[in-house]
């Protein structure tokens, strides 16, 4: 079991974990040992996660979601399996954890009276400025 919060956990068979040739720390053996993990979730089809958490998720991770709602974590910073599959499954977690909050709503507001007469007043000065640099020919009779 994942434990997100107090509310949430994850099960261990929700998850899908594929080890990986790795780039980076591996020294002799980077390309004998799969050592990067790559976590899959399918966010759609979760029980664990209400409803909500799980929209709020594939809004946050929209580009880390596959076309069928799956979310996809790779690790590979580490040089073992352990470490990178610790790490996935603490960004999984973070991630989630962050899919709970609610955010606060967006009060819609109208400038001030000052502001629209400050933009106005800009506007006109704009102006004035451009016709200024505007060249008048002389009549010529």
């Amino acid at each position: 079991m994942i434990s997100v919060n107090e509310n949430i956990s994850i099960d261990e068979q929700e998850i899908e974990e594929d080890f990986v040739l790795a780039s980076g720390p591996g020294g002799q053996k980077v390309n004998k040992v799969a050592t990067a993990v790559q976590l899959r979730f399918h966010v759609v089809k979760s029980p664990s996660l209400p409803e909500a958490v799980k929209n709020r998720l594939l809004k946050l991770a929209h580009n880390r979601i596959t076309k069928d709602g799956v979310l996809i974590i790779n690790a590979r910073s580490h040089r073992t399996q352990e470490q990178n599959r610790r790490e996935a499954r603490e960004r999984l977690a973070a991630l989630i954890a962050k899919a709970t909050v609610v955010g606060k709503p967006r009060i819609r507001t109208r400038p001030g009276r000052a502001a629209k007469e400050r933009r106005l007043e800009d506007k006109q000065k704009r102006a004035n400025l451009k016709k200024s640099r505007k060249h008048i020919p002389k009549n010529e009779h």
